[in-house]
């Protein structure tokens, strides 16, 4: 299934970015993982 599309938001500093292509591997912000979000 692909990621590609969906929101990711930083639960430290509030970034939301969205995957436009999925190259692997995890997104981290502010030294944690992102969270996938709906917003």
């Amino acid at each position: 299934m692909s990621n590609e599309g969906k929101k990711y938001k930083c639960e430290i500093c509030g970034n939301v970015v969205e995957l436009i292509v999925d190259g692997g591997g995890e997104l981290v912000c502010c030294g944690e993982p992102m969270q996938e979000t709906n917003e």
